[in-house]
């Protein structure tokens, strides 16, 4: 939970660009933590509950239509990520990567894990994607999500 990363960050003194001592970039790592609940968190979670857990758990074949409004439901979110919080900055918080950084990428890994490349006609999400990869460490990266990314293996 985010109460539990702030509380770790405060408790062993992490290098200050997770949780940044400095009040505006604190502020703005704050802001995106409040916001993505209900918006990157909600919206992807739905998509993908929507397109892998539903029919792995009813038997039942998704809509296209259902498919098609939740889709749409994340697009909008997204649009106001890129807008709102990347803007043209390499990270949420500025020159370098935040919490919530990798709150909001490990979020957006569900959609991708249910077959929905978010990435891939989006270069500003993209880049910002690949340069969190890199802070954390590719291989960690990919170890991290393996479970997410192969979920339809079920």
């Amino acid at each position: 939970s985010i109460a539990i990363l702030l509380y770790l960050a405060r408790k062993f003194k992490t290098p200050d660009h997770w949780y940044p001592s400095d009040l505006q970039k604190r502020a703005r790592v704050d802001e995106y933590l409040s916001w993505q609940h209900v918006n990157i968190r909600g919206k992807g979670s739905k998509l993908f509950l929507t397109k892998v857990l539903l029919p792995l758990l009813t038997g039942q074949p998704l809509s296209p239509e259902k498919l098609e409004a939740v889709t749409e439901e994340l697009n909008i979110v997204l649009k106001q990520f890129e807008e709102k919080f990347l803007q043209d900055k390499p990270f949420i918080a500025g020159s370098e990567i935040s919490l919530a950084d990798l709150v909001a990428l490990v979020e957006l890994m569900q959609p991708v894990g249910a077959g929905y490349d978010l990435f891939e006609e989006r270069p500003k999400l993209a880049e910002w994607r690949r340069r969190v990869e890199e802070a954390v460490g590719k291989q960690l990266f990919q170890e991290t999500h393996e479970g997410i990314l192969n979920i339809k293996n079920l």
